[in-house]
């Protein structure tokens, strides 16, 4: 999985996503999402290394069925609250 974290004024922002996925447009029903180099573009890291990140994140970003199955898998999300983009899938969460 690709990782990126920013520092925020409202907390650490982290980005994670399936490496097959960087660069890709996925569209269905009106929805389009790009997963860009800018935003997603980061580190190659293990699953605990994303686990940890996601820790400490306030806000995140999740594309791809690895990335969000481990997320769900690891209480960070709600399965229920998974979009099906196409051929991928997306989650965000936010800590407050």
């Amino acid at each position: 999985m690709i990782l990126k974290e920013r520092d925020t004024d409202e907390g650490l922002l982290v980005a994670v996503c399936d490496d097959d996925v960087l660069g890709e447009t996925f569209e269905d029903d009106g929805v389009s999402l790009t997963v860009t180099e800018e935003f997603y573009g980061g580190e190659s890291v293990e699953e605990e290394a994303v686990v940890a990140s996601l820790a400490r994140a306030s806000v995140a970003n999740i594309v791809g069925s690895e990335a969000v199955d481990l997320a769900v898998r690891e209480g960070f999300v709600d399965e229920a609250n998974v979009l099906e983009v196409d051929s991928t899938r997306h989650a965000q969460f936010l800590r407050m």
